[in-house]
Formats: structure tokens, sequence, C-alpha cells
């Protein structure tokens, strides 16, 4: 089994900052691509970056130039550098891996999520 523990969500005025952090454990041979997803109840799940393990990244258009995504492969662990927030940031962040397993099984996995509110 493999598990994402996310930290570094909380309480943000507009024009701040935060940084988001998924650490995965378990039972991994490789993790390929690595990804920050919110999701507001009643929306639909949006990706907002995603880093692929030589670095490679993409972003939603509307954090780009605000939010870098990176990526500590050593630590099996990636990063959301959120800059310059907006209200509408507010809502739950999850991390998400793509997981070769020692088995050679591959699968996706989700953190816990984490709240990130944006007051104006």
């Amino acid at each position: 089994q493999v598990q994402l523990v996310e930290s570094g969500g909380g309480l943000v005025q507009a024009g701040g900052s935060l940084r988001l952090s998924c650490a995965a454990s378990g039972r991994i041979f490789r993790i390929d691509s690595m990804g920050w997803y919110r999701h507001t109840p009643g929306k639909r799940r949006e990706l907002v970056a995603a880093i692929t393990s030589d670095g490679s990244a993409n972003y939603a258009d509307s954090v780009k130039g605000r939010f870098t995504i990176s990526r500590d492969n050593a630590k099996n662990a990636v990063y959301l550098q959120m800059n310059s927030l907006k209200p509408e940031d507010t809502t739950v962040y999850y991390c998400n891996a793509d997981v070769l397993g020692v088995t050679l099984t591959r699968s996706y996995y989700w953190g816990q999520g984490t709240q990130v509110t944006v007051s104006s």
C-alpha cells in the first residue's frame, strides 16, 4: 500500500502565499507523474498542476504565473507554492501520484485533502 500525506493548507488573506507539501510512503518502486487537484462540492474536480519525474510541469490557466509545482524524487514528495492567492482559490486541494509499486503494479493514489481558504 501507498499513503500520501499532505500538509500546508490554511487561512490566508488575498494576495498572500501558501506552500502545500505531499509526501508518499509505502511499497513504492517508482513514482511517475505527481500533481495537485482541487475540488469544490458541486463543481468538477480541477487539475491545478502536474509534474513528471523529469520535472516537466503543466498548469491550469487559472493558476499560471501564480503557482509553482516542484518535486523531490529522493523524498517522493511534491510541493505547490501558491502566490498571489485569490478568494476563488478557496477549496480543498488534493495530492495525486501515479505509482509503480514494488510488484510492478501501477495505481493512482490520493491524499486526504487540505483546506485552503483565502479571505478577501
